[in-house]
């Protein structure tokens, strides 16, 4: 077999689940141990992105009349991050602890990733709803059209609807936000999957547009689609959506990364340790 050959049956190989989560490990360590200046960065650059690709897919459902379309699409930017090395916080909730874990990367570097790309969401995704809103309203001199009132509607049902619903409705979005980043970060192991990128843009693209489809709740898509609704004349405050939201969503979402996938498959496909054998 020639180089070329073997090159090729390395490409087409699945990687399996143990190699996976042996990745998965050393991504974490890897995230753990990346500057803050360079997590907030490429938090910045995940928000941002997360925002005009969730717009593309808001787009879509309200052009065709037809939530699944938006759902087909929305992957994309989820994959682009992935593939460029960008930061989303929900991805990392499973590969960092999993580090850590491990005794690969300590707790507080888990915590101080965590608000590091966090703080980066925030600016990106704010960035960005800004801009587009402008794009959109002309600095409020336009009608933004039915992208705008869904938006705005979006923002609505994502907060005040919870909040009529008091304790249940915190308990709802965290649900939601479980299952969410459940699917979402079984994408992020899938993508370990292959060697090759259109194979991982594929094992991406599955359970990221499930949970769109569902409708769950994720953390970065609200960094951006709550204040987007605001700008779009949401009745919405900054209380009703950290409060009825964006708490309870990140609360889950960890949950939903670290236990349901990080952990789930760290246990399942950790390998045994080796004996040593007695001396005599």
């Amino acid at each position: 077999m020639t180089a070329q050959q073997t090159r090729e049956a390395e490409l087409m190989a699945n990687i399996k689940p143990a190699g996976v989560v042996e990745q998965a490990v050393d991504a974490g360590e890897a995230k753990a141990a990346t500057s803050s200046g360079q997590l907030v960065h490429r938090g910045v650059l995940g928000g941002a992105l997360l925002g005009c690709t969730t717009s593309f897919a808001v787009l879509a459902g309200v052009e065709t009349d037809s939530p699944l379309v938006g759902a087909l699409l929305f992957p994309a930017g989820i994959t682009i991050v992935i593939l460029m090395g960008m930061e989303l916080v929900t991805g990392g909730f499973a590969l960092v602890p999993i580090a850590a874990m491990e005794k690969r990367a300590t707790w507080a570097a888990v915590l101080r990733y965590s608000l590091m790309v966090i703080l980066g969401h925030m600016i990106g995704a704010l960035a960005f709803a800004f801009l587009f809103s402008v794009a959109l309203n002309g600095f409020g001199t336009t009608d933004p059209g039915p992208l705008g009132q869904q938006f705005a509607a979006t923002a609505e049902a994502k907060t005040l609807e919870y909040q009529a619903m008091g304790i249940a409705g915190i308990g709802t979005v965290f649900v939601k936000a479980v299952l969410c980043n459940w699917l979402v970060c079984l994408g992020v192991f899938m993508g370990l999957t292959s060697k090759d990128t259109v194979g991982k843009i594929a094992a991406i693209w599955l359970p990221i547009m499930v949970f769109y489809g569902l409708g769950f709740e994720h953390a970065v898509v609200n960094f951006f689609m709550i204040p987007m609704g605001m700008f779009m004349g949401a009745d919405v405050s900054i209380a009703d959506w950290w409060l009825w939201n964006q708490i309870p969503v990140l609360l889950g979402n960890f949950v939903g990364g670290f236990v349901f996938t990080g952990l789930a498959l760290l246990r399942a496909f950790r390998p045994a340790p080796k004996e040593v054998p007695a001396h005599h």
